[in-house]
């Protein structure tokens, strides 16, 4: 009985093990990160002797310094606020969507539902860079004639077409939570006079806030942390851009870049951290077929 007590531990400790030395150099990366934005010269090894703290570096990005001469600046209040515009554009997208189709795919049994589903895991399969030609395409034949809207249809035009990326599995995940709820909440609805639209957005939305904050985290996570189409497609920057356009560039001081990419970083760190049991939630709820 003690052996068979004592595996399960054995076994428990090996898994964290190789995950910590599998994640190694991932942590070592990030931790000579956030090292080099608290230091005046770029950490490089995990030597103490390379590490001379200071907090320049941050008040130097928040003043939009990229040089320490001070000449060459950039605003980057209004780069994290485009990047958070995105985020929060692509999060509302996919959510209001992804929670409109998952009901219907998992209530209402219509002529090519199976084949509906079907494609939505074919659309998931493919890469966005091999549909950005396309989408490039559309861009172009849709762009507005006068200057005025350009900005605005620029960024309404990234945030759909990151969104269109997200929908797919977003919509399996939703139609999954949608799935665990049980029919008798439904008909009570219904038989109480209500419309399937009313019962959708007063009963089963209630009943599936984790889903609905997961797909709404992941979607976010999706916006900020995209570079390929807000290069192409957006005229304004974003974080992502902002440090792939300085990284190699002569003026830049590393360590204020560094103070920049762990910026970048943050809200994906809080993220996880604080909504490791929704995401879990959200796997195992959202996989139900």
């Amino acid at each position: 009985m003690k052996d068979v007590e004592t595996r399960p531990k054995r076994y428990s400790r090996v898994i964290i093990l190789t995950i910590l030395l599998t994640s190694l150099p991932l942590i070592i990366g990030f931790s000579l990160l956030v090292l080099s934005s608290f230091s005046t010269d770029m950490v490089t090894n995990l030597n103490p002797s390379s590490f001379h703290p200071t907090i320049e570096n941050w008040i130097n990005v928040f003043h939009g310094k990229l040089a320490t001469t001070g000449g060459i600046r950039a605003n980057i209040l209004q780069i994290t606020l485009n990047t958070l515009i995105v985020a929060l554009g692509v999060a509302g997208v996919v959510t209001a969507i992804s929670a409109l189709a998952g009901y219907s795919l998992s209530r209402i049994n219509f002529r090519g539902r199976k084949h509906m589903m079907i494609l939505l895991l074919v659309l998931h399969a493919f890469p966005g860079v091999a549909l950005i030609v396309g989408v490039y395409l559309l861009y172009r034949l849709t762009f507005p004639q006068t200057s005025d809207f350009v900005r605005l249809y620029s960024f309404t035009y990234v945030i759909f077409a990151r969104a269109a990326l997200e929908i797919p599995m977003s919509v399996w995940l939703m139609k999954g939570f949608f799935d665990t709820i049980p029919w008798e909440f439904e008909w009570s609805g219904i038989i109480d006079g209500a419309s399937r639209i009313k019962v959708w957005r007063k009963i089963m939305l209630p009943l599936i806030k984790p889903g609905i904050l997961s797909v709404a985290l992941f979607a976010f996570l999706a916006g900020w942390q995209d570079i390929i189409y807000v290069r192409t497609f957006l005229i304004d920057q974003t974080l992502a851009t902002f440090i792939e356009a300085n990284i190699e560039a002569e003026y830049s001081h590393m360590p204020l870049i560094a103070a920049a990419g762990t910026l970048y970083l943050l809200p994906t760190i809080i993220f996880f951290i604080t909504a490791q049991q929704l995401l879990l939630q959200g796997y195992s709820g959202g996989i139900k077929g």
